[in-house]
């Protein structure tokens, strides 16, 4: 076996055991369709326009999700690292072309399930919907806190929750990205961040 069979053969283990199964028969089908991608950093998963043949597992890496506004601008929605699930997942479903982008914030590495392939998995073993709702639950848990936030904390409290919430990416991310995602401009993002060091 080569390395890349090898790094390949981890990396499809790794997001099968994150699967909440014992059927040993729907990971051995579920192996045989999955694909190992690579990703250096700015590169795009997926594009606003595109329909998403596969949604993507990240074993490794981190990424943005964000649409571009009337204005032109950039804004982000989200970010996905390690054990997330980088897909506009209505649209998926659906297999309908998304508004959003999906891209590279690091060198990162995908685990793709074909969307026909999951299909005949969900026909074929029940044990698998309990992937589609896994998938679900993290898409919609991550998108529907970053709604509320916008929507019930002001900006000092939004950025604190943040950091809170997500110690392991808050370093990995820019404080551009970080303010477009909380819903503020980077000077303001700034004056917060020194008002709380002079406390």
């Amino acid at each position: 076996m080569t390395e890349k069979d090898k790094k390949k053969e981890y990396y499809i283990n790794f997001f099968l055991n994150k699967i909440p199964t014992s059927n040993m028969e729907l990971k051995k089908f579920s192996s045989s369709f999955l694909t190992v991608e690579e990703y250096n950093k700015k590169e795009f998963l997926y594009k606003s326009g595109e329909i998403q043949k596969e949604v993507g597992f990240v074993c490794q890496g981190l990424l943005r999700k964000y649409y571009i506004n009337e204005k032109g601008s950039e804004i982000i929605t989200g970010f996905i690292n390690e054990n997330g699930f980088a897909t506009d997942y209505p649209s998926f479903l659906r297999q309908k072309p998304s508004k959003y982008h999906i891209q590279c914030l690091e060198p990162t590495i995908i685990v793709k399930i074909p969307y026909e392939k999951l299909q005949e998995a969900y026909q074929k073993y029940r044990d698998n919907e309990m992937f589609g709702r896994l998938v679900a639950e993290n898409v919609l848990t991550r998108e529907t806190d970053r709604v509320e936030s916008l929507l019930f904390e002001s900006a000092e409290e939004r950025y604190l929750n943040f950091l809170d919430e997500n110690k392991e990416i808050s370093n990995r991310i820019s404080l551009t990205h970080l303010a477009s995602y909380l819903g503020m401009e980077r000077q303001s993002l700034s004056r917060i961040r020194s008002n709380l060091t002079k406390q």
